[in-house]
């Protein structure tokens, strides 16, 4: 530092108290000053003394704005006043105990529990770079994993410190990170048992000490090892150098190892009573310190945690007995006492005995080798008694072995729980290892702790030296050699040949060595070394300098504590111990382990026992314990130097233990011992401050000209900018991607920038100041203005009022005189005029009454003349009617008479009679025109009699001589009709056995539904359901069964109607027989007219009426079907035969036949026979229809069924008929064939075939029909007997099976209650009720398989008919063209059993949301729920089941196989929930059902109940929902830190401050990986996108975004409270201008009703908080009404990390967070601090309907599932 700097700064002077103080310079210094004159904190003057000539200056304040930085490396001064006081400010006033030193963690005990450990802050430093976060041990940790993962390199985590700084607490939870983020994948939980080792290892290794009450007094190093993904797979423990003295000796106020007091606490369990333990202060060895009692500390509960560790280490029962018993063993040897006598000894028997029971060992033997030694000398061998003093030596010695022996015997079992058999990959290690100590007695054991700390020091001093170096080189920096200290000198004192330890090990071997001796030799040997003093005033003192201070040890002791002595008689004894697991201990093993080499490290070493086993038997080549230790050390040091090491150096911050208390002497001191300061002496001796171009652009662009911001190289810039400001070159470097700055600079850079930023402040506000003055004037001017203008008006308003109100007057006054003579002038002219008016009045009325008086008597005149002159007229008028009447009625009589007269004459009869004789004429013509029609009628009845008489004569002799000639045959024809009739009855009685083993299976039928009546209610109406269904399904099936057989019926009468058109024809003439059996062959022909037809048709028709029962109802049918097609082709070939015979006679000019006529006859009577069957058949055949329309009983169906089944029976008698007419026509054809053939009958006449041999002909084709047709009804009858025998085998078995399951029932309810009598009857009844469903099942399956076969034989016939009728359309003009019209889609979809896998991988495994995007949403859910509703629809339980079952599964190994796809998983959620709806929406349940159409609830289920299946789905959603929430969480959580807190949104308003080494960590990665809130969004527009198009359900929709938003609002919140260089103002109003843009996307996705944006709000308390004013006590009491969504810990924790950006800001004061405290302190808070980012909000599914219908959705062919068949 030059002079010139001291100009009004704040500097540090020297303190003895406080170290160091902090001063302000309030006089500028000028060169030849002796002083300085200083203010110090408390406004004291202070001159401080400058040193000219040794240029010793006061060191430099770091500006305010660097004070309490994470990285002490920030700082611009690097010295030791400013790495105490920014610890002290960050301990104190923010209460951060962790803070980085360049690659050290600093960690300052609290001695107080922070809940800064919990598995949510672990959580949120896995996966962040170490110098994003707030100094932690847990970043330690995760950069140690992060570089083991990247660089495939082993780490190791050093954890160093004195005791009482936390080491252990340190390395414990370091461990609890990797446990947590590395955890196994295996069943072994292998994390659990590493963090399981450490109570273990704390019991047996640790103690209370002066300076801490959990002291570790070991070393350890634990190595856990990771597999190649990164898993922990095991782990080895090593330790170092047990404080073995401590088992027997305890200073005041320490205890022994913790093992002891745990042990004698739970003496009073049962299983420790054969130890015979007691309290612990009942027994030597453990009471030694007196009371020392730990607070909080139960060693009961803590014995019991030690042997729970035990057990999950995998160490028995038997085995953890032996450790106790030997450790209660070592406590009763501690209680021994020894007396000296004459000639021998005595020992303490009770003692003895409890020890020597405990290990198994002779009592006489121990007894007598406690007190005796032998001597071994060339010549014999010698056994001389012992001084008392020496027997406690050796009994000490005995204690310390053995339990060093079970120290390490524990420690082997640990590790060999810990071992994998995995190959390791890499490791990273633990060490926790004693820091460097001083005490005012030191003696072997500091000696040893302060060796291996000079060792750590070398190689940390090495490889922070290697990293400069590196990072200077990676720069492109010149390097220049930097000066640091050394220890190699003070390690060649200690380990060199002749050095401390050799120099011991050899004063050892001596037979009579000394301590005495071994210091002579040293201060000879070592006297003139610079590391090594002699005390002045002692001869058995040493003097080491160590590195970190000047040890004084005391060389009484070393010699014993090196060769660990144990006599070899004690050992053998031991040796012969009865406990097996104590013999084990003392067994002689190998001076070294074998090797492990280590993987994939940078080097090949071998890795052995860290403590090489003591061997007992031969002393004089034991090795030392020095020697031991000097071994182990070389090999942790080759294993540390073959990883990449991360230090934690743990400060104890005061002695007393109190609670956030800080000691600046102390610390002071162990930051020298732990290399800290030196750290800082290294990195400030080269550039300590380094900046990014960037960020120093960003942090100086102020600074910078105009014209060089116009530059784009950013580089060229900053270098222009430093080559102005700083003018020495060697002040700073530019490197590649950084700029480094020597100590100060950054300083100075800082202070520049405040002095532009100051002086741009002041033209601020003189600028802002002379505005508002002129603002102010300007105001204060226009106010006068409009003071005068007002003024003025009102001068004015003011005299035109007196001017008019003087006008007014005048005016008034002259209104006022006028009104008051005009008011007089009126009054006289009313008064005159109202006189004038009363005496005209007067006159006028006199005259009136006059005029009155007169009128009156005029009208009484008037009315008396009326009346005489009315009286008058009346009397005249009735004398004239009367003698008018009297004259009329005289007139009347004369006119009577003459009419009487007249009526007497002939000539008024002609008159009357003239219209009645043209009437006779007409009819008299009319009849005689009927008898000439009579008479023509009459004669041709009588032509027509007479041709009848002589034709029925002709006809008579015909039929005598045809009687004649088959009197012979009558006979037997009766024969053949008694024998057919005899078949018929054989055949009835078939059918009549039939019915009966119908009934009986109906009755069984019936029997097993009151058995199923026992069930409950619920399967009674499952049971009634079933039935009404097939009631429905019956009606329906007898429907299309009558429309099939009316069709057919008209087909067969086009057909009869096309033959008559041919017999018609001209010169064609047939015999009646012909005729006859032509004619009726053809009743039924358009059923066999093809032999190849479309089957599709009629299964369709079967499937809409569902022919459950087609086979047993079709049966008849179809054996009609049959013969009608046998006897079709017969018909065919008879006519082509005739047709020739025809052609024949035509030749020969043969008469016709003579004998139609009769045969005519006969045809007549069956055609008229035939329309009533027909016509009967229609009427039956119009009552079914309207009867399975009109939805009757089922006994109306069954009448209808029995109707159908009579018509059926008599069409067959009817073919029967026929059947026998067509086998006499074949028989005579085949007769005249023959008989053209042999020439006999080539003459013969048609007439004739009935004559010679003609019928019997026929009898032998009746014969063999009937023999064919019994052997049919055999077949049948042997059919039907076999079903009937194998009903009856079935009901027996069901019989028997039904009575040993009510006994087994009967045995097993009679043993228990009640309740579960019913429970367990109810579930046997609906097994049994299952199996039998299954077998009925089955017999449906085979019933339709078979009903399948005849449809298809069916649709052959059909497709037969129909042709027929095309070719009868071309041949008939009058026949109109039939057209089938298409059936509608009912929305269901059939599919074979065996086509389902196909269906699961077309629909489900190989599906690509792509492929469906283009159709209706959830396609795959609703095509899923057509198959199932089809599969209802059938009644197949077990498809249902295996479809369901199949999906769920698929749609799980699609989710598992695609688990980081979002767009798959939200697909397979939307269509998931739509099949869960569909399954809702059409489940038959009303409460589902409301928003249905009626066409939607023709598409229910109808047969099952499948809300167990929708429970399932239900799940499956859930799991989907949260699969779904996964990988949105996973996809956005890497971004929201950089988008949300760190991204500049509002350009300019962030500043950056200085960074420290942690910055540029070697864990962060290359590249730019910050993004925008822009990337957020558009990443929340796909989710949103993807889930709308796929028709996801918009309440799901919002959950998402709301589980989403929480989960920004948690990561960001989180990481807010654990970084301090996001706590400042302007970060707070770029979140909340975030936190808008993210609101704002909730608004324009209409997602405010979701609940995302209240998730958001301790987000947006948070930026506010931020942003308010924190400084008096309403700004304290608006932060506690405002913040009311943050706890009071996070708002503390906000108020600790806030930091100014500039200097121009004020800290938050320790008072107004007391005051925040103070206020918040009712609130009922979590104790958490962290928000749980991964809490799940629970999901609701709600019901969302779907206003599609089944038959509206199209298949696309791109699915590839031709094999489903629409139905």
């Amino acid at each position: 530092m030059c002079l010139s700097q001291l100009l009004r700064e704040n500097v540090w002077i020297p303190d003895p108290d406080k170290v160091w103080r902090s001063a302000e310079i309030i006089k500028d210094y000028k060169e030849g000053d002796e002083s300085l004159h200083l203010k110090l904190e408390d406004e004291t003057l202070y001159e401080y003394p400058v040193d000219l000539q040794g240029n010793e200056l006061p060191l430099l304040r770091n500006p305010d704005i660097l004070v309490g930085e994470n990285d002490l490396t920030a700082l611009s001064y690097l010295h030791e006043p400013a790495v105490l006081h920014n610890l002290k400010v960050r301990f104190l006033e923010s209460n951060h105990i962790y803070t980085y030193c360049g690659i050290v963690l600093v960690a300052i005990n609290p001695y107080e529990q922070l809940p800064i450990y919990e598995e949510d802050v672990i959580y949120a430093y896995s996966g962040q770079n170490m110098g994003d976060m707030d100094p932690h041990i847990f970043a330690v940790a995760e950069e140690a994993y992060k570089q083991m993962a990247r660089d495939e390199k082993n780490q190791s985590i050093i954890v160093s410190g004195e005791s009482g700084a936390g080491k252990t607490i340190s390395a414990k939870y370091a461990m609890r990170f990797l446990a947590t983020v590395g955890g196994s994948l295996s069943e072994t939980n292998i994390e659990a048992k590493v963090l399981a080792s450490s109570p273990i290892m704390e019991a047996i290794g640790n103690a209370k000490t002066t300076r801490n009450d959990n002291s570790s007094r070991f070393g350890k190093y634990i190595q856990i090892g990771f597999d190649k993904r990164y898993h922990i797979i095991g782990a080895n423990l090593r330790t170092y150098l047990l404080e073995k003295s401590r088992v027997v000796f305890q200073a005041e106020d320490e205890r022994n190892y913790r093992i002891f007091y745990q042990l004698c606490a739970s003496a009073n369990l049962p299983e420790f009573k054969d130890l015979a333990l007691s309290k612990y202060f009942y027994f030597f060895y453990t009471s030694q310190g007196g009371d020392t009692s730990i607070s909080g500390v139960d060693d009961a509960d803590d014995f019991e945690k030690t042997r729970h560790a035990f057990t999950l280490l995998g160490v028995k029962e038997s085995h953890q007995m032996t450790i106790f018993r030997i450790i209660a063993a070592i406590l009763h040897l501690g209680n021994l006492e020894f007396q000296a006598e004459q000639g021998g000894e005595a020992c303490s028997i009770l003692h003895l005995n409890n020890f020597c029971s405990l290990l198994g060992v002779e009592h006489s033997q121990m007894q007598h080798w406690l007190c005796h030694r032998k001597l071994v000398t060339t010549a014999e061998t010698y056994v001389k008694t012992m001084s008392p003093q020496l027997v406690v030596n050796a009994r000490n010695a005995l204690a310390k072995h053995i339990y060093a022996q079970l120290f390490k015997w524990i420690v082997q079992h640990i590790n060999k729980a810990l071992h994998t058999t995995v190959k390791q990959h890499s490791f990273i290690g633990v060490l926790d290892i004693y820091g460097f100590e001083t005490f005012e007695v030191n003696s072997f054991e500091q000696f040893c702790i302060n060796y291996a700390n000079e060792k750590l020091q070398q190689q940390f001093n090495l490889h922070v030296f290697k990293l400069e170096q590196e990072e200077y080189m990676k720069e492109g920096i010149p390097w220049t050699l930097i000066d640091f200290y050394d220890n190699q000198p003070c390690i060649d004192l200690i380990e060199a040949k002749l050095g401390v330890l050799d120099l011991l090990d050899e004063e050892c071997k001596v037979p009579k060595g000394t301590d005495q001796n071994w210091a002579q030799k040293l201060y000879d040997r070592h006297a003139g070394s610079q590391h090594f003093q002699k005390p002045r005033m002692s001869n058995t003192s040493f003097v080491i300098l160590h590195f970190a201070d000047k040890v004084e040890y005391q060389s009484e002791g070393f010699l014993e504590k090196n060769r660990d002595t144990v006599y070899e008689e004690q050992i053998n004894i031991l040796k012969a111990s009865k406990v097996k697991a104590a013999t084990s201990l003392f067994q002689d093993e190998k001076d070294a382990a074998p090797t492990t080499s280590m993987t994939k490290g940078t080097s090949k070493i071998s890795v052995r026992s860290a403590r090489p086993v003591i061997k007992a038997a031969s002393k004089e080549h034991k090795k030392t314990v020095g020697h031991q230790f000097r071994n182990s050390l070389r090999l942790l040091m080759e294993t540390l130097n073959a990883t990449t090491p991360h230090y934690v150096r743990c400060i104890k911050p005061n002695d007393e233990k109190l609670p956030f208390k800080f000691d600046p002497k102390r610390v002071v001191q162990q930051l020298r011992a732990c290399g800290v300061l030196e750290t800082i002496r290294i990195s400030a001796a080269g550039f300590p401050s380094r900046w990014s171009y960037h960020d120093f652009f960003n942090r100086y662009r102020v600074l910078m000209k105009k014209r060089d911001l116009s530059k784009n190289d950013k580089k060229q810039i900053c270098q222009t900018l430093l080559e102005d400001l700083i003018k020495d070159p060697d002040k700073f470097q530019v490197g590649r991607t950084k700029i480094f700055f020597r100590s100060g600079q950054v300083a100075y850079l800082e202070k520049v920038r405040a002095a532009k930023l100051r002086a741009a402040t002041i033209m601020i506000q003189k600028t802002v100041r002379g505005w508002l003055q002129r603002v102010k004037y300007k105001r204060l001017r226009q106010a006068a203005i409009i003071i005068q203008r007002y003024s003025r008006g009102y001068l004015a308003r003011r005299l035109a009022e007196h001017l008019r109100r003087t006008r007014a007057a005048i005016i008034f006054q002259k209104q006022y005189r006028m009104l008051r003579i005009l008011r007089a002038f009126q009054r006289v002219r009313n008064a005159t005029i109202t006189i004038q008016a009363f005496a005209r009045g007067m006159f006028v009325r006199r005259i009136y009454r006059k005029i009155l008086v007169e009128h009156k008597a005029t009208i009484l005149q008037k009315y008396a003349r009326g009346w005489l002159a009315r009286t008058h007229f009346r009397r005249i008028r009735g004398a004239t009617i009367v003698l008018q009447c009297y004259y009329r009625r005289m007139k009347a009589r004369q006119e009577l008479k003459a009419l009487k007269i007249e009526a007497r004459s002939a000539q008024h009869l002609k008159k009357l009679n003239i219209g009645m004789e043209n009437k006779v004429v007409q009819l008299q013509r009319k009849i005689d025109e009927q008898n000439k029609e009579y008479k023509l009628l009459n004669e041709q009845l009588s032509a027509l009699t007479s041709a009848h008489s002589s034709e029925v004569e002709k006809l008579k002799k015909e039929l005598v001589q045809y009687q004649q000639n088959h009197q012979g045959d009558g006979s037997q024809l009766v024969s053949f009709q008694e024998e057919l009739e005899h078949l018929r009855l054989e055949l009835e009685k078939a059918h009549g056995e039939r019915k009966v083993v119908e009934d009986s299976y109906i009755k069984e039928k019936d029997l097993l539904r009151k058995v199923r009546l026992f069930v409950t209610s619920h399967v009674v109406q499952v049971v009634l359901a079933k039935m009404k269904k097939e009631l429905e399904e019956e009606r329906s099936r007898y429907q299309s069964l009558v429309k099939e057989y009316s069709r057919l019926e008209q087909a067969y009468d086009n057909v009869q109607e096309e033959m008559a058109v041919i017999k018609q024809t001209p010169g064609h003439r047939r015999s009646p027989s012909n005729q006859s059996s032509l004619e009726s062959d053809s009743n039924y022909p358009s059923i066999s007219t093809s032999e190849i037809g479309d089957t599709e048709d009629v299964i369709q028709q079967a499937e809409e009426v569902g022919v459950e029962k087609a086979a047993m109802d079709m049966t008849v049918f179809l054996k009609l079907q049959k013969r009608v097609r046998e006897l079709e082709r017969e018909r065919k070939k008879l006519q082509t035969q005739l047709e020739k015979k025809e052609q024949e006679s035509k030749k020969s000019q043969r008469p016709p036949f003579g004998c139609i006529r009769p045969r005519g006859m006969s045809r007549q009577e069956l055609e008229s026979e035939n329309k009533k069957l027909k016509n009967e058949l229609n009427e039956l055949r119009k009552a079914i229809a309207d009867g399975a329309t009109q939805n009757n009983s089922s006994s109306d169906v069954q009448d209808s069924y029995n109707l159908l089944l009579n018509q059926l029976k008599s069409a067959n008698e009817e073919l029967e008929v026929r059947k026998e007419e067509v086998l006499i026509l074949r028989t005579q054809i085949m007769k005249a064939a023959q008989q053209k053939g042999t020439g006999k009958i080539t003459t013969e006449d048609w007439g004739y075939l009935n004559e010679d041999g003609e019928l019997g002909l026929a009898y032998q084709g009746l014969k063999q029909v009937a023999r064919l047709l019994e052997a049919q009804l055999q077949d049948q009858r042997r059919e039907h007997e076999e079903e009937v025998e194998a009903l009856k085998n079935q009901v027996d078995a069901i019989k028997e099976e039904m009575e040993k399951q009510q006994q087994a029932l009967l045995q097993t309810t009679l043993q228990l209650s009640p309740e579960v009598q019913v429970e367990f009857g109810i579930q046997q009844e609906i097994t049994r009720l299952t199996n039998e469903n299954l077998d009925l099942k089955e017999m449906l399956e085979n019933l339709e398989s078979n009903e399948k076969k005849l449809n298809k034989q069916l649709k052959i016939y059909m497709k037969k008919v129909k042709d027929f009728e095309g070719d009868s359309a071309h041949k008939s003009k009058m026949q109109a063209a039939v057209q089938r019209k298409e059936k509608d889609f009912q929305g269901m979809l059939e599919y074979y059993k065996e086509d389902e896998p196909l269906l699961i991988r077309n629909l489900i495994t190989d599906l690509k949301p792509q492929a469906v995007s283009a159709t209706v949403p959830c396609l795959p859910a609703y095509i899923l729920y057509m198959c199932i509703r089809h599969a209802d629809y059938i009644n197949d339980d077990q498809k249902v089941h295996s479809l369901l079952t199949s999906t769920i599964n698929g749609i799980k190994k699609v989710l598992k196989k695609h688990n980081e796809d979002f767009e798959m998983t939200s697909f397979w959620l939307a269509n998931t929930c739509r099949l869960l709806h569909c399954l809702k929406q059409y489940s038959g349940d009303a409460g589902f059902m409301t928003q249905n159409t009626p066409k939607q609830n023709e598409h229910c289920l109808k047969n099952f109940d499948l809300t167990e299946y929708r429970q399932v789905l239900s799940h499956l959603s859930i799991q989907i929902y949260q699969q779904l929430i996964k990988i949105a969480e996973g996809i956005l959580q890497p971004m929201i830190v950089s988008a949300v807190l760190e991204n500049e949104s509002i350009q300019g308003l962030s500043g950056v401050k200085p960074m420290g080494y942690r910055n540029r960590s070697s864990s962060m990665a290359d590249g730019d990986s910050s993004y925008s809130l822009d990337a957020i969004i558009r990443q929340l527009n796909m989710f949103h996108s993807i889930m709308c198009d796929q028709g996801l359900d918009p309440e799901i929709v919002q959950q998402v975004f709301k589980q989403l938003f929480y989960m920004i609002s948690a990561v960001a919140l989180n990481n807010l409270l654990l970084r301090k260089d996001v706590c400042s103002w302007s970060t707070g109003m770029q979140l909340r201008f975030n936190i808008s843009q993210l609101e704002e996307w909730l608004h324009g996705k209409n997602l405010q009703q979701s609940g995302a944006a209240q998730t958001l709000e301790p987000l947006i308390q948070a930026a506010q908080l931020l942003q308010l004013k924190k400084k008096t006590s309403e700004d304290a009491e608006a932060i506690c009404s405002l913040c009311t969504s943050l706890t009071t810990q996070q708002i503390v924790k906000i108020l600790n990390l806030y930091t100014p950006m500039n200097e121009f800001e004020e800290r938050v004061t320790v008072a107004f967070i007391r005051d925040i405290q103070l206020r918040d302190s009712e609130r009922n808070d979590p104790p958490q601090l962290l928000l749980d980012f991964k809490h799940m909000f629970p999901v609701l599914i709600p019901f969302s309907p779907s206003s599609i219908t089944m038959d509206s959705i199209h298949l696309p062919a791109s699915l590839n599932l031709e094999f489903l068949k629409k139905v």
